[in-house]
């Protein structure tokens, strides 16, 4: 089935908005970076074996960037929801027809895969808010693991594959993007748009050669969010908040930076599909 084009001009609205929403990214609160000192406190109440089993569901995240592991996901779904989007049967899309649907299919079903994510992960950290201290700790590689699989999808939606390692590297620069201050949000923008130029260097790679500060970043983000989740009970409304914010903002990210890839990259084939300008002799 035929799709509509997208045009400049459309491209380069979408493109100011995803520029806009970049300047827009903040320094944390104040009292967010604070919050991330409680958690030398946590680590000293949490018993080693639950220590040790946090330590490990890391090193498993870890090994997404080279292999996959288990957090790879499957395209099928998401891409039955690009058909549906494109008035096109479950089944008959392939993800290398994908770059080739107009971009407000790829927006709209990015939507759809942010709205489930975000209800999954709202009602994951009510369930795990329930225990307090010790379900706590069982939520943060948890929520680490969906926030991994929600950027995949949205990979997937914007025609990427995240069976790719170059990918999955961008994928966890977006994950460090969601979690980082207003200084290393400028950093790591400027390493995101570099994937869309083809300049993954050594430097890029070397840099998440890392991956286990990167995810220990990550986690003390929850700082004082997370303090208010270790009431048990109580901890039910927090934790569903808590978790339902942390995945807006990771399937945002991951939308947004995905989103931009795939419009520059429109506007690069359309400039290439347009003839040459003809210059005229005017001696002639």
């Amino acid at each position: 089935m035929p799709h509509a084009e997208d045009s400049r001009a459309q491209l380069a609205i979408e493109l100011r908005m995803i520029e806009r929403w970049e300047e827009e990214q903040k320094d944390l609160w104040f009292w967010e970076k604070i919050g991330r000192y409680p958690f030398a406190l946590l680590d000293k109440l949490t018993p080693k074996s639950l220590r040790d089993w946090i330590g490990q569901a890391l090193d498993e995240l870890g090994s997404y960037i080279h292999t996959g592991g288990q957090y790879l996901i499957h395209e099928n779904s998401v891409l039955d929801k690009l058909a549906r989007e494109a008035g096109e049967p479950p089944g008959s899309l392939s993800l290398s027809r994908v770059p080739d649907l107009p971009l407000a299919v790829m927006n709209r079903a990015s939507d759809q895969l942010k709205e489930s994510r975000v209800e999954v992960a709202k009602y994951q950290g009510a369930t795990t808010g329930v225990g307090g201290l010790f379900t706590l700790t069982v939520d943060i590689p948890v929520l680490l693991g969906l926030s991994l699989k929600t950027i995949q999808e949205m990979a997937l939606a914007y025609g990427y594959d995240p069976r790719e390692k170059r990918e999955r590297i961008f994928i966890v620069q977006c994950l460090q993007f969601a979690s980082a201050d207003y200084v290393g949000k400028q950093s790591i923008l400027q390493n995101l748009s570099a994937f869309h130029r083809g300049d993954v260097d050594r430097e890029s790679f070397s840099q998440l050669q890392g991956w286990r500060e990167v995810l220990a970043t990550y986690r003390d983000t929850f700082g004082w969010k997370k303090l208010f989740q270790l009431v048990p009970i109580a901890g039910i409304l927090f934790g569903a908040w808590i978790n339902k914010s942390t995945i807006e903002e990771v399937a945002e990210t991951g939308q947004m930076m995905y989103r931009k890839r795939r419009i520059l990259e429109k506007l690069e084939a359309l400039e290439q599909s347009e003839p040459p300008t003809q210059t005229w002799d005017q001696s002639s």
